[in-house]
């Protein structure tokens, strides 16, 4: 019951598509620009930085908003499980992110949403995903690459950290059940970012750039 709890009120947060309501507010669908997704790099490419870095803000927000209240509603009485929960928390709020049904379902991509899920998580996770995102990001001007390794990056940690006892009082079985959750968000990812995939293959990805943009 905690467990559907936690996923539907990360689902309701999630439901808040920030660059959809900003985009409203300057008079366009941000669906019908660029990408067409609903997120925060296409935001950027067509609204600019500023635009950008709010719904960034957001996006972010949202999940660890998501987080934090099943903290507060089942911290004290599921402490055994406060890990699990929270990770049904945040992936509620990815979901409805990326599959808001006022929207027929065409969300973003979910990595603003998953960056608040990495952020409130625990803080040994903080690290490791900014390194990964940003030496990403500023080597290359790839948002994509570096989202993608910020997932890989998020599934090996988790693993790796269930294993050596970071999560303490947690049984097994609810890791393996840890596990299962990051794998599948981490493919939902993956997934979602196939068409970038197979540009980054062929070397026809677009950079981004936090300033002036610039065409390759």
């Amino acid at each position: 019951m905690e467990r559907i709890a936690c996923l539907a009120i990360g689902y309701c947060l999630g439901l808040f598509q920030t660059s959809y309501f900003y985009g409203k507010m300057k008079g366009i669908d941000i669906r019908q620009y660029g990408s067409g997704n609903a997120g925060t790099t296409n935001t950027l490419r067509v609204l600019g930085t500023k635009a950008g870095l709010i719904v960034l803000l957001g996006d972010i927000l949202k999940t660890i908003l998501a987080v934090a209240l099943a903290s507060l509603l089942f911290g004290k009485s599921h402490p055994d499980t406060i890990y699990l929960l929270k990770l049904y928390a945040g992936m509620g709020a990815i979901l409805g992110h990326n599959f808001p049904f006022y929207m027929n379902f065409k969300g973003g991509k979910g990595i603003a949403a998953t960056a608040g899920l990495i952020l409130s998580f625990h803080p040994y996770f903080i690290v490791v995903g900014v390194i990964l995102f940003f030496g990403a990001f500023f080597t290359t001007h790839y948002v994509s690459l570096g989202s993608l390794l910020v997932y890989a990056g998020f599934v090996i940690q988790m693993i790796y950290c269930g294993q050596t006892g970071l999560f303490s009082g947690m049984t097994q079985a609810n890791l393996i059940e840890m596990y299962i959750i990051t794998i599948f968000l981490a493919a939902m990812a993956y997934y979602k970012h196939r068409e970038n995939i197979k540009r980054l293959i062929k070397g026809e990805e677009r950079k981004t750039y936090l300033k002036k943009k610039k065409e390759d």
